[in-house]
């Protein structure tokens, strides 16, 4: 592998003048963070994250795969001017394409307005947004220096790829309800790339769900037989589970559990879909707000949730159960069926209908709040994906925290036929009883295994995504 500065170097950049040739170079250095005349995967990662250059999944892979020529996993100045010179031109092409008044400048109203042929719209604010990271000279306006100055090291439509990631960063399954679904451009829709992103999804909630169900059949125990008078927590829920019925208790519930994410998904995509176009008042083009697409993934939680609600109840009647008590989920639904009527399919519908907005509304204000946040002590340079996992933990952490009381009776009227008892059979009966015995602490009982499940859920959830995502020809552009 040549070195910058042998004559093979010299005769393949012959073309570009000594004064850019001398950009290059200083440019060509500041990559090559171990200063061994090469550029690796490992220094092209660390370099861009210095310079503050937006990253997409995966980018440094796609990088290296298209420009090393002989795949020695290295990039010398040859490689690197030639990638410089074919990039440049796909930049200026595209900068051409943008700005559409040719005066030689890009603004909010050509953002805008170039977004919307690539089947995205953005409103004025988010446009101004864009161009802040590019403009240098706080004129609100970027011209071809500023433009190749930001994009020389990113994908020919690297604006794209990061809106349509930014958007996309919500489908990771932290193994709750994610209640406000995610948003497809009009490209994705029109093509049947959505129903794509929304597999990847359900098969990264399905692998989540199963490797941390353990966990989660821990919670239903503990909220439903958990009180301050039986040392019921985690280490003595974990062995009661193996001592009746062995490890393979441990998943008594997931197979429901899992089976109900495609119904769930496909039905609170549709649903989502309509509803944002009664905002949009007929208007395909009008940008929604974040009240508004809370309000939207709230009314398609809320829908979704009615019509696949019964499964939810057979779901914590398994978790429960005691070893030979159900043959499988059919015979389940029709013990509970033939024994407690129809009814019971509905048993703590009421409070799980309650807790969509607290859990929405918190989730996507704190998300959209830490996101700012970074962006702002950060330059506005884009989050990486690890920065938006962690927001989304913390956001869905803080949903959960709001919303939890409304959770644990909802799960506790699941577990019960009716009695005939007001005290028992209602949500408030419910609330009053669990405070008058156990505290406002009670309202809280199981929520310890429900966050230590939320890290190994979003971590597995996201790698599987990743991996599905590949195989099945994503591609965030």
């Amino acid at each position: 592998m040549s070195s910058p500065g042998t004559e093979e170097d010299i005769q393949e950049t012959e073309d570009v003048s000594a004064e850019e040739e001398a950009t290059l170079h200083e440019l060509f250095e500041t990559l090559d963070m171990n200063k061994d005349g090469k550029i690796d995967m490992n220094d092209l990662t660390k370099a861009m994250t210095n310079m503050q250059v937006p990253q997409v999944p995966g980018h440094a892979k796609q990088f290296f795969e298209k420009y090393d020529k002989d795949h020695d996993g290295q990039i010398n100045f040859k490689e690197f001017v030639k990638y410089v010179k074919e990039h440049e031109k796909d930049l200026l092409s595209y900068f051409k394409k943008i700005d559409t008044n040719s005066d030689g400048f890009v603004d909010a109203g050509e953002i805008v307005e170039s977004f919307k042929k690539l089947g995205v719209h953005i409103d004025k604010v988010e446009a101004e947004k864009l161009l802040q990271r590019m403009d240098t000279d706080g004129t609100l306006k970027i011209d071809w220096n500023e433009w190749r100055r930001y994009l020389i090291l990113t994908p020919s439509q690297s604006l794209h790829d990061i809106l349509h990631y930014w958007r996309h960063s919500s489908i990771i399954d932290i193994g709750e309800n994610g209640l406000v679904p995610d948003d497809f451009t009009e490209t994705e829709l029109k093509s049947g790339m959505w129903w794509r992103h929304l597999v990847a999804g359900g098969a990264a909630g399905a692998v989540s769900r199963t490797c941390t169900a353990p966990l989660d059949r821990l919670k239903v125990l503990l909220q439903v037989h958990g009180t301050k008078n039986n040392n019921l927590n985690i280490r003595t829920g974990f062995k009661q589970m193996l001592d009746e019925g062995g490890y393979k208790s441990l998943w008594r519930g997931n197979g429901i559990n899992v089976i109900k994410i495609a119904p769930e998904s496909a039905i609170k995509f549709m649903a989502y879909e309509q509803v944002k176009m009664l905002f949009k008042g007929g208007d395909p083009n009008k940008e929604l707000g974040v009240v508004e697409r809370l309000l939207s993934g709230s009314a398609a939680g809320a829908i979704s949730q009615t019509i696949i609600y019964p499964m939810e109840v057979l779901k914590t009647r398994l978790a429960l159960r005691k070893t030979g008590q159900y043959s499988g989920i059919f015979d389940c639904a029709k013990q509970v069926a033939k024994q407690e009527g129809m009814a019971s399919f509905y048993r703590g519908y009421i409070p799980n209908l309650l807790g969509i907005i607290p859990y929405a509304g918190i989730d996507l204000a704190v998300y959209e709040t830490l996101k700012r946040h970074y962006m702002k002590k950060n330059k506005n340079q884009d989050p990486g994906i690890f920065a938006l996992l962690l927001c989304g933990t913390i956001s869905s952490t803080a949903g959960q925290l709001a919303s939890y009381p409304l959770a644990l009776i909802r799960t506790r009227l699941q577990a019960q036929a009716s009695s005939g008892s007001i005290k028992k059979d209602t949500m408030t009966g419910q609330f009053r009883y669990i405070v008058k015995h156990d505290g406002f602490r009670g309202l809280y009982r199981g929520i310890a295994p429900n966050f230590l499940k939320v890290a190994p859920a979003v971590s597995i959830s996201y790698v599987v995504y990743e991996q599905v995502r590949t195989a099945m020809g994503i591609k965030m552009s």
